[in-house]
């Protein structure tokens, strides 16, 4: 089904709900049997939030719960676009069927993303098992957008075996992608400090595997023993799991083959272990609470509390009224 401009117009701004579930029933039948053009059009509804799109996420989400997550975090320029079309390339090979959502930074022009996922991952792009999307941040603290959740559920509903998330390499504000992803991968190069800045990041504390990219250059050897010295000196994981540093050379294809091993690896500790089972139990709460936290944030700054807050900012700023006694009156406020 190749939906109209009229239909997904009707998708966007319908008021008819039977309507609206008669064509979401169509996209949804074309989605389960993994056809891009429809996993593109029920994306861009979830990232676009038309006012529907919880009818739906609704309607996807008994089917999914099959697709793992890898989260691929680290600087900029660090080559994680590179290592995701390496493995999704052997992946692929193997006869797995692969989701990429690149999360790229937001044009301050048009919202969209800034960069383009397929000119970084040309190579794999047209591959009939791969689905590439990039997603812009749209503000997003977390570096992750806010649709990017719900964009893995619907690649997870069409058939995915593995959803790679990219994310835009940020630095401290990253660390939601462990609330995200199943696995984390952190990526990073020789160049001095990126060790210390990964502490300070605090991605030291949400990966799973360490990988060492460009590890050609210069200090590749000691920069992997700074990194393993330091995960020697944290506190073993509650699941046990022993973290690695491995090294690749993504331009040039290697240690591709090694990294997904270990991948594969942390997917089996985490089902053996039952801790794939507390992994997505968080992330559905968390899912949950932001669901709830938007709803209320949305629902309570109405007009007239916003006209009450703005009636009220010379005075706090004038010192007459402190915030926090204008926040308890507020709540109150009817």
């Amino acid at each position: 089904m190749i939906l109209s401009r009229e239909n997904r117009n009707l998708i966007k701004h319908s008021t008819n709900k039977n309507e609206f579930l008669d064509l979401i029933d169509s996209l949804i039948s074309k989605i389960l049997e993994g056809d891009k053009k429809s996993l593109s059009k029920a994306i861009s509804i979830a990232e676009n939030d038309s006012g529907n799109t919880n009818l739906l996420l609704k309607k996807i989400f008994p089917h999914t719960g099959n697709a793992y997550r890898i989260g691929i975090t680290g600087p900029p320029g660090a080559g994680k676009s590179s290592l995701t079309n390496c493995l999704a390339k052997l992946m692929t090979e193997k006869g797995l069927k692969i989701g990429i959502i690149a999360v790229d930074p937001t044009s301050p022009f048009t919202g969209g993303a800034l960069l383009g996922d397929r000119v970084r991952m040309n190579e794999i792009g047209m591959l009939k098992n791969v689905f590439i999307r990039s997603m812009a941040t749209r503000g997003s603290l977390g570096g992750l957008s806010n649709s990017v959740g719900d964009a893995c559920e619907i690649l997870d509903a069409s058939g995915k075996d593995f959803i790679f998330i990219e994310t835009v390499g940020v630095g401290q504000s990253e660390l939601d992608i462990a609330k995200t992803a199943d696995s984390t991968i952190v990526v990073l190069v020789p160049e001095s400090g990126d060790a210390i800045q990964a502490m300070k990041a605090g991605l030291m504390e949400i990966a799973d595997i360490f990988v060492l990219n460009k590890s050609d250059r210069e200090g590749a050897d000691g920069i992997a023993a700074t990194i393993k010295n330091i995960i020697h000196l944290k506190p073993p994981s509650v699941d046990k799991w022993i973290i690695k540093v491995l090294k690749t050379v993504a331009s040039q294809n290697s240690g591709i083959e090694k990294l997904l091993e270990e991948i594969l690896m942390h997917k089996t500790h985490l089902i053996d272990s039952g801790f794939i089972n507390v992994k997505r139990k968080n992330i559905y709460k968390n899912k949950i609470l932001d669901l709830v936290n938007n709803n209320l944030q949305y629902n309570f700054w109405d007009n007239k509390r916003m006209n009450t807050l703005e009636e009220s900012l010379e005075m706090i700023n004038a010192r007459q009224k402190d915030p926090y006694t204008f926040a308890e009156e507020m709540m109150k406020y009817k």
